[in-house]
């Protein structure tokens, strides 16, 4: 059984200026017992050792934006745990950034229910429980595409003239040896009182 977990996370701040960029919500999904689960800012000392027992956290331009964000808060360094940020990995498939939902819409045809903005409206007006539904949902469309290019070993894009074209992409994890020739392990705590 995997212990993989796809996240995403919702802020606010100014978007231009990630310093300042706040963590509103976090969603995950557990491949371990098929659940999803979200926590707001003040919960984050309950997802750190749910993140360092994966094997592997899976995000959507995860590693240019929620990582960094979310390594603000987390007292050891999120980049140490096997990492897989699918819009990194496609853009050195094809030499190009997408939007999530587009590829969703392409290859699944699903879509995101809103956007980031609206999320950050949303916080603003005290409706925390519509950020966490949109994060999750945000998150059951990443972990949809991901199953279809894990499973299939490639996605489809929309070109400017409405064409769908497919691509390739490899989302396998990347075995890591040690120095005696067995796996690197990917079970650290950085969450244990010293």
């Amino acid at each position: 059984m995997s212990r993989e977990i796809i996240f995403d996370i919702e802020t606010i701040g100014d978007i231009r200026d990630l310093s300042t960029m706040k963590v509103t919500v976090v969603s995950i999904y557990q491949y371990e017992n098929d659940s999803y689960r979200s926590f707001e800012e003040h919960e984050l000392g309950e997802l750190w050792p749910i993140l360092e027992r994966g094997e592997r956290i899976i995000g959507y331009n995860s590693a240019h934006f929620d990582v960094p964000i979310l390594n603000r808060y987390y007292t050891g360094e999120l980049t140490a745990i096997p990492h897989l940020d699918m819009l990194k990995m496609i853009k050195e498939s094809v030499g190009k950034r997408f939007k999530l939902n587009d590829l969703a819409q392409a290859t699944l045809q699903i879509e995101k229910s809103a956007d980031g903005l609206i999320a950050m409206e949303w916080f603003k007006q005290g409706k925390v429980d519509l950020v966490k539904e949109y994060c999750e949902q945000d998150v059951k469309v990443t972990k949809e595409l991901y199953d279809f290019g894990r499973k299939n070993k490639m996605l489809y894009y929309p070109t400017l003239t409405g064409e769908i074209m497919p691509f390739a992409v490899n989302f396998e994890p990347v075995v890591v040896a040690s120095g005696e020739g067995g796996q690197q392990s990917t079970g650290i705590n950085l969450t244990l009182p010293f």
